[in-house]
């Protein structure tokens, strides 16, 4: 397909389903507000030109991934599509295809390595504010869970600081299902970590994207091989 052949909407790209009806659904749902109650698959179903029965199984599709709520008596209601319900998705996903946590780890490195690249060209100071505070946190944290606590915020404030809509999608999506592949950080270990993510958010206050990129690296390289040699008490 050719660019020129790319499906469009409203002058932008139009997001790709295998099934038309349920991107049709989808589209129909999106004019409504999160709580607000669907129109009866009587009128759903001529609305859009199709069946009731067909109507029912993509409903039901969306009901099990947390979109729409039916209640019994009341009706159906749109929910929405949170970045939490869109994970468990992901997990189901990765449980059906026997993938563990672990093996998402590439697609986070290079989801930040791009969010440092793009974070360091923009300069978004309130983002840097937050991953220097974030810094100060971890310095000064005198127990395992508010390291992690700060060092989530600081992950966060980076991909935030791309500017990056996509990115920000994903990186919420990813962040509990790979933060829950290691549970503790020895004692003896957060000062080079701490210095790892200062390399990050220096590289990335000085607008340089390519140390940027090198940092993000570093960051994982030392992770994996930390992981690797047991340093880190990870999660079964």
């Amino acid at each position: 397909m050719t660019d020129d052949e790319a499906p469009q909407r409203d002058g932008g790209w139009e997001i790709p389903f295998s099934d038309d009806l349920l991107r049709r659904m989808v589209q129909h749902l999106s004019s409504l507000e999160t709580g607000e109650r669907l129109p009866s698959e009587r009128v759903l179903a001529e609305t859009l030109g199709v069946s009731r029965t067909a109507l029912r199984d993509r409903l039901m599709r969306l009901e099990a991934i947390g979109v729409v709520e039916r209640r019994s008596g009341s009706g159906t209601y749109l929910r929405g599509l949170s970045s939490p319900m869109t994970g468990d998705t992901l997990a189901m996903g990765m449980m059906a295809n026997n993938l563990d946590p672990g093996s998402m780890m590439p697609v986070r490195v290079g989801l930040e390595r791009e969010a440092g690249r793009q974070a360091a060209k923009r300069g978004d100071h309130i983002n840097l504010a937050r991953m220097a505070v974030a810094l100060d946190t971890m310095r000064e944290s005198a127990d395992d869970h508010g390291f992690r606590e700060a060092d989530k915020v600081f992950h966060d404030a980076l991909v935030a600081a791309s500017g990056v809509p996509g990115l920000q999608f994903f990186g919420e999506i990813l962040r509990n299902i790979l933060t829950a592949t290691v549970r503790e950080v020895p004692l003896d270990e957060r000062d080079h970590l701490h210095g790892l993510h200062v390399e990050i958010y220096e590289a990335v206050r000085d607008g340089d994207p390519s140390r940027a990129m090198k940092a993000v690296d570093g960051h994982f390289d030392w992770l994996d091989a930390a992981i690797e040699r047991g340093t880190f008490d990870k999660r079964s």
